[in-house]
């Protein structure tokens, strides 16, 4: 409550899963690649070499983290949902 002071009436945290659902690894790499800041930026600072190399360690962490089996990329993930109620 420090961050926030007499502004916050309550804060609440509480561990959830997120489910990152696309068609395959490649798709999941398309997609951030070209929509997500981070990612895109982080492929945008390498050269040719270091883009394939980053593509395939990220490729490879999906494949391994997959629950969804061979024709689909299921991966769970876990976020902290913070809920602040204002005065």
């Amino acid at each position: 409550m420090r961050l926030f002071g007499r502004n916050a009436a309550d804060i609440r945290c509480e561990r959830k899963l997120f489910n990152f659902r696309y068609e395959s690894a490649a798709h999941w790499l398309q997609i951030f690649r070209e929509f997500y800041g981070p990612t895109h930026k982080a492929f945008a600072a390498l050269d040719a070499a270091g883009q394939r190399t980053l593509a395939e360690a990220i490729t490879d962490l999906l494949e391994q983290r997959n629950v969804g089996g061979r024709r689909s990329l299921v991966v769970p993930a876990e976020y902290l949902e913070v809920v602040i109620v204002k005065q």
